[in-house]
């Protein structure tokens, strides 16, 4: 490459900018964090061992109680778990956590903080400050942000206007909301640090068919990489009793994985995130199991119930039969990738 490119580069006095073959330090994905579900992490990465992009914006919407935080979480534990120096800033404004909470999940609390936030701007100021002070150190351990939720702040016009007994809403949250964001993603990026979201949904008023959209104006839908939506049912025990949801998990914005996707995942309130949940269908799907009558057919001739997959994964999905549905799950789930599914009913182009 001529040295005028690389002189003119120089111009822009930018210590990110640089030539694309060595790498885009803001834009290319750094690596993933698992989500604790094996199809949650095809869903999102084409990869059952990826998960969630490590230096990206990624929002969780659902409805109350649907598993936003406790997904969330998941992932805070995953991350601490794979990096013995990271750490966490949880951005809380629903007072929904405490010590307690963390420690029965599994997470190493005494490398999550927890910063409370009720406004747009709070979140925007302090999530920049630790940021800025982040970028100085030449020591830059993993770190991870969470905000949950956006759907929960207010503004300090709002806040103001409550001290002052006035009952107005503040019309510029969407526009702080976009400001606040506008600011963080390329930061977030240059630091190679994550932020989960999670926010509320709301049905579209008007719509031919019912439609669901996250709530806060644009600002996220424009800022996040990812965009996952949560919905659940209630799973009962073979007794009748509800002893868990299954959770589907719809993604409507990728830039990584194709998107409007589904994969379901079961959460079990005593056992919690069931690793293996959902594996089955796209084995059944891939063609790397079969659906006999009433049990599956191996891939080394044997049979079994589903129930007795169910019960005992791990013996049914060895490391080789992961390896071939990740490689199915690359064609049915990434970009730019022949869909494997297609290929063996020969209808692939």
């Amino acid at each position: 490459m001529s040295d005028i490119f690389n002189q003119l580069l120089a111009e822009t006095d930018n210590e990110y900018a640089g030539i694309v073959d060595d790498g885009v330090a803001a834009g290319d994905v750094s690596g993933y964090i698992g989500t604790g579900n094996y199809a949650m992490n095809a869903l999102l990465s084409g990869s059952i061992y990826g998960g969630l992009p490590q230096n990206k914006v990624t929002a969780l919407a659902g409805e109350p109680s649907v598993g936003k935080t406790f997904y969330a979480l998941n992932v805070c534990k995953q991350f601490l778990e794979d990096n013995a120096n990271g750490f966490v800033f949880y951005f809380e404004s629903e007072s929904a956590i405490s010590k307690q909470f963390i420690t029965d999940r599994g997470i190493d609390a005494k490398r999550v903080g927890i910063v409370p936030v009720a406004t747009v701007q709070e979140f925007r100021t302090q999530a920049v400050k630790i940021l800025d002070k982040y970028m100085e150190g030449k020591d830059k351990p993993p770190m991870l942000f969470v905000l949950d939720s956006l759907g929960n702040l207010s503004t300090d016009k709002e806040m103001q206007d409550i001290a002052d007994g006035k009952d107005t809403r503040d019309m510029t949250r969407a526009q702080l909301v976009r400001g606040a964001f506008r600011v963080l993603t390329l930061k977030l990026g240059k630091a190679q640090v994550p932020l989960i979201v999670t926010n509320h949904v709301y049905d579209v008023v008007g719509s031919y068919v019912p439609m669901k959209k996250m709530g806060g104006g644009s600002g996220l839908e424009y800022a996040a990489s990812t965009i996952v939506f949560l919905s659940k049912k209630k799973d009962k025990d073979k007794d009748g009793d509800i002893s868990g949801a299954i959770i589907t998990a719809s993604l409507r914005k990728s830039r990584m994985t194709v998107e409007n996707k589904k994969v379901e995942t079961r959460l079990n309130y005593a056992k919690g995130l069931d690793k293996y949940y959902g594996l089955l269908d796209l084995a059944i799907k891939f063609g790397v199991f079969k659906k006999v009558s009433t049990r599956i057919e191996l891939p080394d001739g044997s049979k079994a119930f589903e129930s007795q997959i169910e019960k005992d994964p791990e013996k049914y999905f060895d490391k080789e039969v992961l390896d071939v549905i990740d490689e199915f799950c690359k064609g049915e789930f990434l970009y730019g990738t022949t869909n494997m599914t297609e290929v063996e009913n020969g209808t692939g182009n």
